[in-house]
């Protein structure tokens, strides 16, 4: 079945940097379109990053010159690297997949922003 587990949250100070990263598993991984949201206490799930098949990136307005989204697909994995983080990014976020008209989810991985 399809398995999205997320890693390398925990705590990062405000100007500083943190990698996220989503290992896949059941599905073909290079067929997919890869995902990160995030949902802060209190607030909807909010877009973050979307990498395509081909490697093709797009931003959330708070991601944007911030963020970069990658995949590997040899390691069926993809990551978020998070840079000049804020208060604002603290939150738990979630990997998915998209693929054959599906989104699948992983159960996510909290990031605490310290001041």
């Amino acid at each position: 079945q399809v398995q999205l587990v997320e890693s390398g949250g925990g705590l990062v100070q405000a100007g500083g940097s943190m990698t996220l990263s989503c290992a896949a598993s059941g599905f073909i991984f290079n067929s997919a379109a890869m995902l990160w949201h995030r949902q802060a206490p209190g607030k909807q799930r909010e877009f973050v990053a979307r990498i395509s098949r081909d490697e093709r990136p797009n931003y959330g307005d708070s991601a944007l010159g911030r963020f970069t989204i990658s995949r590997d697909n040899a390691k069926n994995t993809a990551s978020l690297q998070m840079s000049r983080v804020t208060a604002t990014d603290a939150g738990v976020y979630y990997c998915g997949a998209v693929f054959n008209g599906n989104t699948y989810w992983g159960k996510g991985t909290q990031v605490t922003v310290s001041s």
